[in-house]
């Protein structure tokens, strides 16, 4: 019984370290950094598509987690890729990406990301940070950030855009396309090639 009660003092200590493990101030702060110093000031600029996509590829690199993003995204797809592939798909994802959200963001021009706290994830070491765009009609869009603490560093894994995820939307998207493809891995690697070099045009 002693043991018993043991272990679940142990445990339980166990999770309100891990609960402290990531600092909700401190996700904030990045996701403000992100928005206001990166998003914004880019979107509201006259600069042209190489410079803003310059500048996402920045924010990109320092503050979203690919390692950790690639790996959802694939899936069971993750585990059979061979380490060409795994680096190469995500050179190719976030290439992608950077091209996506640069044009997608262009949407909120002229507009500010408004802070609404932050909300608890399923995970101890996560954390939502949660932010809304107003627009001329209607309520304002929803974005949801989600923060993921590895080894003392903050990094964005996920944006979740009136609640449609878009690493899981991605991971749908993808590993259907995989499944479907007589080359597999190999066939969604050329698929994003020529999406982006279609982007370039």
């Amino acid at each position: 019984m002693k043991r018993i009660i043991l272990f679940f003092v142990i445990f339980f200590s166990f999770v309100q370290t891990s609960m402290a493990d990531i600092n909700k101030d401190a996700a904030v702060k990045l996701i403000e950094t992100v928005t206001k110093e990166g998003i914004e000031q880019i979107i509201n600029s006259n600069s042209s598509i190489e410079e803003k996509n310059k500048v996402f590829r920045k924010l990109f690199t320092e503050n979203l987690d690919l390692d950790f993003i690639g790996k959802y995204v694939l899936g069971r797809y993750w585990r059979t890729s061979s380490a060409e592939q795994r680096k190469e798909f995500i050179r190719l994802y976030k290439e992608f990406n950077i091209q996506t959200w640069s044009k997608r963001f262009d949407e909120f021009k002229g507009r500010e990301f408004k802070f609404n706290g932050s909300s608890p994830a399923n995970n101890a070491n996560q954390i939502f940070v949660d932010t809304s765009v107003p627009v001329d009609e209607g309520a304002p869009i929803s974005v949801k950030w989600r923060v993921n603490n590895i080894n003392g560093k903050l990094k964005i894994i996920d944006i979740i855009i009136e609640n449609v995820s878009l690493a899981q939307t991605a991971r749908t998207e993808y590993t259907s396309y995989i499944a479907k493809s007589p080359k597999g891995v190999e066939g969604l690697l050329d698929n994003l090639r020529s999406k982006i070099s279609a982007e370039k045009k």
